[in-house]
């Protein structure tokens, strides 16, 4: 997040894309109430009618997909009605002029046939958010997880710096983590174009700084990502360690997943429970939970934080550092001799210079937000309040394009997925809950009561739904919340894998996976 958490009560205007808060963050969507009482504006967009959509002052039910051409027209209402902020353009950006000509045939009715909802609905929503002071963006993985997930964030960037709504209180572009450390785990380099810090791996410094330290000659290059080490599976890449992750029922195209796996020679997990991916594996090894480990996380609005163990780990649990350094000193790999997570810890504060003014003690008591670049340094809650790191703003030209698949005679119906709020993420944890199980204990497929009568589907009867990668069956709950022509469901449950029909297409530049659009045909099972 550019803002810290508190700045979510403090927006003139609220604008949430791709994001079900409410279920998702539902602790901080708290503050998103708090602000809409003291008299924000929001607008919501989201193919459905979620509770944070209803408490909007305006919603748009876009078609999945087409957040793009959205903001590209929401765009073009704010330059025709001059409600950019030149100053800010002229003295913190490059590239405005470029993107304000590209402008000019985005009309909120050209993006009205693209993304199903009316031009004045979106002719309002560019108003509001170029009148709002200030006016802030929150999304989450209905941004991302397209094969424009990089194009819907940079549009959103240019809506921000055409406003001048960064470094503000109450403003900015503030992407919600989807889980606990995901921060934290950039931070450290657990993403294959970056070391810890986010030092580029094909920066002949970086490279030669961690090759020092390593002890080894390090590639120039950037890492493969999870895409591509599964694709390679057995042809190439013949081990592999998964930590913490469910990845048969996380990951697109599950049986192209299995089959990824089954083709390795040796396979390791390590997690707190034998997940669906635990049982695949040749070695499993027992991690600690939170509670039982010393640590630091980093959350959403980069705020480095200690954990500190509870209670003693159950069995043979051991810390995951502790795990993957024993791995690694067994096949001989030097540097790896740590005897605790401090250690570990200020390791990355001498090498990561968003963390170069921290060590374990000074984050005691969690007070710090990166970056905290030298000792004494207060940290930073606010990114971007005299300038940029690179010195100025760029405003990127983007273009809407379809997903990678689109709707057919074969495949009628728009699949979008997500969470839900009583079952997180794979229900590695709350699904071994008692009082979860009785919240929510099964999965269902949200259908639009006017789709339901025509394909012959009956509110609790079970249907057979199928993409051009697989089937599932699942049993059907007609409502409203989702539009007619597009059907919704979670992939949490293992024993409704939706994630066997995903899987589409891949964002070129980060290899995400387009899972919130898929198409399906629905018919009674």
């Amino acid at each position: 997040m550019s803002n810290p958490l508190k700045d979510m009560e403090k927006p003139d205007m609220i604008f949430a894309i791709g994001t079900n808060m409410t279920e998702c963050h539902p602790v901080a969507a708290t503050r998103l109430k708090k602000a809409l009482t003291s008299g924000a504006k929001m607008v919501v967009a989201d193919p459905r009618k979620t509770r944070l959509a209803k408490m909007a002052h305006l919603h748009l039910p876009i078609r999945v997909g087409s957040d793009v051409a959205l903001l590209l027209a929401m765009a073009h209402v704010i330059l025709r009605e001059k409600l950019y902020d030149i100053d800010f353009i002229k003295d913190r950006t490059t590239g405005g002029e470029e993107f304000c000509e590209h402008l000019a045939p985005f009309t909120p009715e050209w993006a009205s046939e693209i993304c199903e909802v009316p031009a004045k609905d979106i002719e309002q929503a560019g108003l509001l958010y170029g009148r709002g002071k200030p006016s802030a963006i929150f999304y989450t993985l209905g941004i991302t997880e397209h094969i424009c997930g990089v194009d819907n964030v940079q549009s959103l960037c240019n809506l921000a710096l055409m406003t001048g709504n960064l470094g503000l209180e109450g403003g900015g572009i503030n992407p919600m983590r989807g889980q606990n450390n995901i921060q934290g785990a950039g931070d450290c380099g657990a993403v294959p174009a970056n070391f810890p810090g986010f030092q580029p791996c094909d920066s002949p410094e970086s490279v030669a700084k961690f090759s020092k330290l390593y002890g080894t000659e390090i590639d120039c290059e950037r890492g493969i990502t999870k895409v591509t080490a599964l694709n390679t599976c057995g042809d190439g890449i013949h081990a592999m360690i998964i930590d913490g992750e469910n990845t048969v029922v996380s990951d697109p195209d599950m049986n192209h997943c299995r089959h990824a796996l089954e083709s390795l020679d040796h396979l390791v997990v390590i997690d707190i429970f034998l997940t669906e991916t635990a049982e695949m594996a040749d070695v499993v090894f027992p991690a600690t939970a939170f509670g039982e480990t010393d640590g630091v996380q980093t959350n959403t609005e980069r705020r480095v934080q200690r954990l500190r163990q509870a209670v003693p780990p159950v069995g043979e649990a051991k810390p995951d550092w502790w795990i993957v350094s024993q791995i690694a000193q067994r096949m001989g790999t030097p540097g790896f001799e740590y005897e605790s997570a401090k250690e570990v810890f200020n390791e990355l504060c001498s090498l990561s210079p968003i963390y170069a003014g921290l060590d374990w003690d000074r984050i005691a008591d969690g007070e710090y937000q990166w970056p905290v670049p030298e000792k004494d340094h207060p940290g930073t809650p606010r990114l971007h309040e005299k300038e940029f790191k690179n010195g100025r703003g760029v405003f990127k030209v983007i273009n809407y394009r379809d997903p990678a698949e689109v709707i057919s005679e074969d495949f009628p119906l728009w699949l979008t997925t997500g969470r839900r709020l009583q079952a997180y993420h794979t229900r590695t944890q709350t699904g071994r809950s008692a009082g979860i199980e009785y919240l929510l204990a099964e999965e269902s497929l949200e259908v639009h009561p006017d789709d339901a009568a025509e394909l012959g589907l009956v509110h609790g009867g079970m249907a057979k739904m199928s993409s051009a990668r697989g089937e599932i069956d699942i049993p059907v709950k007609v409502t409203t919340m989702s539009p007619k022509g597009t059907v919704f469901t979670s992939f949490s449950f293992a024993n409704v894998p939706v994630n066997i029909l995903t899987g589409s297409g891949y964002d070129p530049v980060t290899q995400t996976a387009e899972l919130k659009v898929c198409p399906v045909k629905v018919v009674p099972a």
